[in-house]
């Protein structure tokens, strides 16, 4: 796992729990390099949800994607990581929910 604040790729697992309905599981961890904690989630894939781009090509959704615009949007701002994380979840979710296995999200 690559840190997010120095980018190591090394890191130790502190602490894991499974979430309240077995769906995912909770891990701290702490960097090898800068000693910084940050959490990881793990969570069951079903089936990979397809992004129709504006060009046709089509590309598996990258949740990482989200989570890296809302960190650089929020790097100034009091918003934890487990805020962050809480967020892309939902819009997964939702996306999972709202959404068939492929879409342009211009529906």
């Amino acid at each position: 796992m690559r840190c997010p604040f120095c980018g190591h790729k090394e890191d130790k697992v502190v602490d894991s729990r499974v979430r309240g309905d077995g769906s995912s599981i909770r891990r701290r961890r702490e960097c090898l390099k800068c000693g910084r904690r940050f959490t990881t989630y793990e969570y069951i894939e079903d089936t990979p949800l397809v992004v129709i781009k504006k060009d046709g090509r089509r590309q598996v959704f990258d949740r990482n994607k989200i989570l890296q615009g809302l960190l650089k949007a929020c790097e100034k701002r009091a918003v934890s990581m487990q805020q962050l994380e809480q967020l892309v979840i939902s819009v997964e979710r939702t996306l999972l929910r709202k959404y068939d296995k492929e879409s342009s999200f211009n529906s």
